[in-house]
């Protein structure tokens, strides 16, 4: 698995959904971004200018809600994973 450094995070993007609310199937290109996902990683933390880390307010397991263009997408063992800073999540759910 990862291991992201400083202030990064590791997420897995929730799936996007192929039905519109009225059941109708989307193609990929008129499908939403996900926005939602899981914390699958952390790192350290901040470091300050006088040396002092600040710890993440995320942790694994956390569902969040992220900035639908931050990040960098990933594949790992087949499996594609964002990795972003944690300015870039708006809110944990």
């Amino acid at each position: 698995m990862l291991k992201p450094l400083a202030d990064r995070v590791v997420i897995r993007v929730k799936e996007e959904e192929e039905k519109s609310a009225g059941g109708i199937l989307l193609s990929s290109n008129a499908q939403e971004k996900p926005q939602v996902g899981e914390i699958v990683a952390v790192g350290t933390g901040k470091t300050t200018k006088d040396g002092q880390k600040i710890a993440l307010e995320v942790k694994v397991g956390d569902q969040v809600l992220f900035s639908k263009y931050g990040g960098d997408k990933v594949k790992v063992d087949g499996e594609e994973l964002l990795i972003t800073k944690e300015s870039d999540i708006l809110a944990i759910l």
